[in-house]
C-alpha cells in the first residue's frame, strides 16, 4: 500500500495516473470530501485528515509500506510554513515509525536551506533533516520548477499574459530555472522508488537553464501571443502590491507575488543540466515541448 499527501494536488495528480497505470493500491490524505469522492470512484482509498492537523492523521498509516509526502505551500505566514513543511511531516514520520512504513518519499525544493531567504526555504530543509534522522529509509526529491498540466505557476504567467495589455516582470528577469516537465518527475519517481537504492538526496530539473525572461518569451509564442514585456524594479513592485490586492478586490484577476515568491525571483533554482540523464538514465522533455502538451 502507497500512502500519498498531496496527491489531489497538480504533482499529486500526475503521480496518481502513473500508479494507476501499475495497478498499485493507494490512499491518500484528503481534507476536502468532493475530491475524496473522485479518488473514491477510481478505487482509490481515501483518509479523511489534514497534514496540519495532527490527530487527523492517526491510523492512517495502517498496512502502508511507502509513504509519498506532496504537501507544500507557496504563500503563507511563516508559522504557516512551519506547521504544514515542519510540524505536519514531523507528525506524518511519527505515524510512520509506528506503522513500520518500508520508504519515506519526500517531495523538497531546489533551494531548501536552514540559512534561507524565505520561510519557504528554511523549513523545507528543516523537513528533510527530520526525514532524514527518522531512521525509516527515505528517498528526496529536490525539484527546480515543475511544469504540466493544472501547474500554478504556468496558470500565473498564462493569466497575466491574458489579463494586462503589458507584461511586467519583477526585477531584470534573468534569475535561471529549470523547468521539469511533470510526466518526466513522475517517471524518475518510479525509478527512484523502485528501481534505486534509499537514502538518497536526488536534485533535479529539465534540460535547459532558463531565465525567467525566456521562460516568458517562449511561453508567449507557444500561445500565439505578442505583448510588450517590461522590467519593473522590485521596490516599485512592493509598494503597489496593496494597490493591487485592492484592484483584484474590486474584481479584477491579476496575479500578484508574494514578498517571498519575490525573493525567490532574485535567485538562481537550477542543477546540472543532465541530472535527469545522469540519475536516471532518460532524457527529458525541452520546455518548448513540454508547453505543447499543456496547450
Amino acid at each position: 500500500m502507497i500512502f500519498i499527501t498531496g496527491g489531489t494536488g497538480f504533482v499529486g495528480g500526475h503521480l496518481i495516473e502513473g500508479l494507476l497505470e501499475r495497478g498499485l493500491p493507494m490512499r491518500c490524505l484528503v481534507r476536502d470530501p468532493v475530491k475524496a469522492s473522485r479518488l473514491k470512484e477510481r478505487g482509490i482509498e481515501v483518509h479523511s485528515g489534514d497534514i496540519s492537523d495532527r490527530s487527523s492523521l492517526k491510523g492512517a498509516l495502517k498496512d502502508v509500506m511507502t509513504v509519498v509526502h506532496l504537501v507544500g505551500i507557496m504563500e503563507g505566514r511563516p508559522e504557516d510554513f512551519k506547521k504544514v513543511h515542519v510540524e505536519g511531516t514531523e507528525a506524518l514520520l511519527e505515524e510512520a515509525i509506528k506503522a513500520g512504513v518500508r520508504l519515506f518519499f519526500y517531495q523538497s525544493a531546489l533551494g531548501a536551506s536552514l540559512q534561507g531567504e524565505t520561510p519557504y526555504e528554511r523549513t523545507k530543509a528543516m523537513a528533510e533533516d527530520l526525514v532524514i534522522s527518522s531512521g525509516i529509509p527515505y528517498i528526496i526529491f529536490r525539484p527546480s520548477l515543475i511544469t504540466g498540466r493544472w501547474d500554478g505557476f504556468t496558470k500565473r504567467l498564462v493569466d497575466l499574459i491574458n489579463n494586462l495589455p503589458v507584461i511586467a516582470v519583477p526585477g531584470t528577469g534573468r534569475a535561471k530555472f529549470q523547468p521539469l516537465y511533470v510526466e518526466d518527475w513522475v517517471r524518475a519517481f518510479l525509478i527512484a522508488v523502485f528501481e534505486k537504492e534509499k537514502n538518497k538526496v536526488y536534485e533535479l530539473g529539465g534540460p535547459e537553464h532558463l531565465t525567467y525572461n525566456e521562460i516568458l518569451l517562449t511561453l508567449m509564442e507557444v500561445m500565439g501571443i505578442k505583448k510588450p514585456v517590461i522590467h519593473i524594479p522590485q521596490w516599485l513592485i512592493k509598494t503597489g502590491l496593496p494597490a493591487g490586492r485592492l484592484i483584484n478586490y474590486l474584481g479584477a484577476n491579476i496575479p500578484l507575488p508574494t514578498l517571498d515568491q519575490l525573493k525567490l525571483l532574485r535567485k538562481d533554482n537550477i542543477t546540472e543540466p543532465d541530472s535527469i540523464k545522469k540519475q536516471f538514465g532518460f532524457e527529458p522533455l525541452r520546455y518548448r515541448d513540454a508547453l505543447k502538451k499543456i496547450f
